[in-house]
């Protein structure tokens, strides 16, 4: 399929984005469960058509950035190279996508507070955010298989960055400022166990 041009690309990421907004204004003045979908894109002036064109539901809307990310993270696809990377190499590699995330999930400091009290209040929320980041690995190992990585080894990156990334967000709790150096020093102390090369 030929790429978007370049207005109604930009029409698309205005609705995304006028969603987004609208969504989280809704839900920090009644919180998750009280607010529809027809109220988010009232909100947004968009029809419910274009909300669901974008968004399978308003959980997706809370994970909007993680959504992108996997999207991104597949994008990465290479070629199988002459060797596939090492553990290291591929710890590289997860290192670099995960502070991209960092930094993506982090960009609205109030919107990343809001979404991080959310889900720790509801189960239903909690699991969807487990599934997301379970599909972040998975885009992972997809990479790194393209590469040339065996199964075994690129599944074993992927769960080892998930866990740095779990770990960081555990010792930052609600402070964004505090994601990207928590899950930083969680990737050093697990690099600083794997030799180089």
């Amino acid at each position: 399929m030929p790429p978007l041009p370049p207005l109604r690309e930009r029409k698309r990421r205005r609705a995304q984005e006028a969603i987004v907004d609208a969504a989280f204004a809704l839900f920090a003045e009644r919180g998750f469960a009280d607010v529809t979908v027809t109220e988010i894109a009232e909100r947004a002036e968009v029809g419910r058509t274009t909300f669901f064109r974008y968004f399978g539901d308003k959980q997706e809307v809370l994970f909007a950035e993680e959504r992108g990310m996997a999207e991104w993270l597949l994008g990465l696809r290479a070629e199988p190279a002459e060797t596939p990377p090492t553990l290291r190499e591929a710890l590289d590699q997860a290192r670099a996508a995960v502070h991209a995330m960092c930094e993506a999930v982090t960009a609205d400091a109030k919107r990343y507070r809001l979404r991080m009290r959310l889900v720790s209040d509801s189960p239903e929320l909690h699991d969807r955010g487990e599934r997301k980041l379970l599909n972040l690995a998975e885009a992972m190992v997809s990479t790194l298989r393209t590469q040339g990585m065996p199964e075994l080894e690129a599944a074993l990156a992927a769960q080892l960055a998930l866990g740095c990334f779990r770990a960081g967000r555990t010792v930052a709790g609600p402070e964004p400022r505090a994601l990207a150096a928590a899950v930083e020093d969680a990737f050093a102390l697990l690099l600083s166990t794997v030799p180089p090369g």
